[in-house]
């Protein structure tokens, strides 16, 4: 599986690397760095909204953030 996490100027600006490393992290501490790769992503084409942009298998998720990151993160990765 493969998670891209925007790294455009606007979600760069809105925390991009620290939900790159939170998620590479939370990935690390399940025990699946072998089966979910995280990578950087150019413009999603969603500036406006009010946080980072990831794109699941299942989709584009907007506005991703510290506060929300978890429940985000649960609901699109489940663990095994």
């Amino acid at each position: 599986m493969a998670i891209y996490v925007c790294i455009g100027s606007s979600c760069h600006l809105r925390g991009s690397a620290e939900i790159i490393q939170r998620m590479e992290d939370t990935i690390a501490a399940m025990g699946r760095k072998d089966e979910i790769q995280v990578a950087g992503s150019f413009c999603m084409g969603n500036c406006s909204r009010d946080g980072v942009s990831v794109k699941f298998e299942d989709g584009v998720i907007e506005s991703v953030n510290e506060e929300n990151f978890d429940e985000i993160f649960r609901k699109h990765i489940k663990e095994e």
